[in-house]
């Protein structure tokens, strides 16, 4: 048997592509290890849609040269995101690597490892066009009751900051009825979870004369999966359809991720997106009129091009005014090739941090105050297994918090299962965890 060690680095959307690969390499004789020492092959999907990403990616490329370096019979495989955006460049920079594989050549891997090159090669298709489908091979590395379903590849938004059309191409949607096939698939494996992923996900169908809650109407239809989670969708694009199905649907989890990028109208001009800070006050209304008990979850930009003391105040106003239930916020950095980078004036990186900082200080006074209303109510938890702070304690999720990125419910009373769904009593709140018993 050949071993493998896989390290996937980025968002969910870059794991589901991981675990297509290595469901492929199993099925091709190779065996994945948790250890790299007890390798043959070590492969890397990184991401590059950030500086900071791709700075992590090389770290964890060089981490593993080291492996290779003590054993020069190990292969180091690198592939995703990095390899779609710097190409030829990382094959001066990084002679450590024997293979640099493309997106659209992620599933020919068994093939290429067949004649590998050990000299640095490059696999490389531009522009990106693959899409996966129900009949590649995955193997699932999220617990088995939870998983990703990535409906969408590509984007065909171009706001100035983003790199990802570059890197994935134009906006490509699987078609429904593969997705449903899918999604039937994890249900028999034990999925109780589902969240449905894609750089835009209110983009979906788009492109095939369809549209996301036309997907949804046949999920619901051809599975019993419990909860089924959106997450990614573009502000100007939720829909009033959307919403009534949220309301008339319980197993659609009352939660919507709908990054912002941030509220004031003239930054969000400069960084393309079709909207200003009146249709987000529409659309908030909107939403919490038509599903009152929905958990908004946004991302936010601090340090734009251009943003002013007035911009940030108005953010700051605007989330003390909307109570959101979770917000994550990051500073800009330029990134090469993008249309941002050449905006001017940039805003000083102390200034960036000291607003990250204050956005972040209200944020999580916001945040809780808002789980203070969960506080002597029954909630049902999806229960993840035993707490990573300690052995004593259960911990879990509502449907109002999202795999990886929110808060918990750490359980002190009952017992259950990893995979079940129990009913909780919530007896404290703290910043963005949630604490109860099971009820009897």
């Amino acid at each position: 048997m050949k071993t493998l060690h896989l390290t996937s680095l980025g968002c969910a959307k870059n794991l589901v592509d991981s675990e297509m690969m290595l469901g492929s390499l199993e099925l091709s004789g190779w065996q994945a290890v948790e250890e790299p020492a007890a390798a043959e092959l070590l492969l890397v999907n990184t991401c590059g849609f950030i500086r900071p990403a791709v700075e992590e990616a090389v770290d964890e490329i060089l981490r593993l040269a080291e492996y290779k370096q003590a054993d020069p019979a190990k292969k180091l495989v690198v592939t995703g995101c990095l390899v779609q955006r710097y190409g030829k460049d990382l094959q001066a920079e990084l002679p450590e690597v024997d293979l640099f594989v493309g997106i659209d050549d992620q599933q020919r891997l068994p093939e290429l490892l067949n004649v590998l090159p050990g000299n640095g090669g490059l696999v490389l298709r531009q522009p990106c066009r693959s899409l996966l489908n129900s009949a590649m091979p995955r193997r699932l590395s999220t617990p088995p009751f939870r998983s990703w379903l990535k409906i969408t590849d590509g984007c065909n938004n171009r706001c100035t900051y983003c790199m990802i059309p570059s890197i994935r191409g134009d906006l490509r949607s699987r078609p429904a009825a593969d997705l449903a096939a899918e999604a039937r698939a994890l249900e028999q494996a034990g999925v109780k979870e589902l969240s449905l992923i894609a750089q835009d996900l209110t983009a979906y169908g788009s492109d095939l004369g369809t549209d996301l809650p036309a997907l949804l109407r046949l999920l619901l239809a051809e599975t019993s999966i419990p909860w089924l989670r959106l997450l990614y969708l573009y502000p100007a694009s939720v829909t009033d359809e959307l919403l009534e199905l949220m309301a008339a649907q319980p197993r659609i989890a009352p939660y919507l991720d709908i990054p912002f990028q941030h509220v004031s109208s003239s930054v969000l001009r400069r960084m393309n997106r079709r909207y200003g800070l009146e249709d987000l006050e529409q659309l908030i209304s909107r939403i919490r009129s038509a599903v009152p008990d929905c958990a908004l979850r946004t991302t936010l930009m601090v340090g734009f091009p251009g943003e002013t003391e007035a911009d940030v105040k108005e953010l700051l106003d605007c989330l003390q005014r909307w109570q959101l239930d979770h917000v994550g916020v990051f500073p800009y950095e330029d990134e090469d090739g993008s249309a941002a980078a050449d905006l001017l004036p940039k805003v000083p990186d102390e200034e960036k941090q000291k607003r990250f900082d204050r956005v972040m200080e209200l944020q999580a006074a916001v945040s809780q105050e808002r789980l203070q209303r969960y506080v002597g109510k029954e909630v049902d938890v999806l229960v993840e297994g035993l707490s990573q702070e300690t052995d004593l304690l259960l911990e879990g999720r509502t449907r109002f918090q999202a795999p990886e990125i929110d808060g918990c419910v750490y359980i002190n009373e009952g017992t259950a299962s990893p995979g079940d769904i129990v009913n909780v009593r919530i007896a404290e709140a703290h910043i963005y965890d949630l604490v109860g018993g099971i009820s009897s």
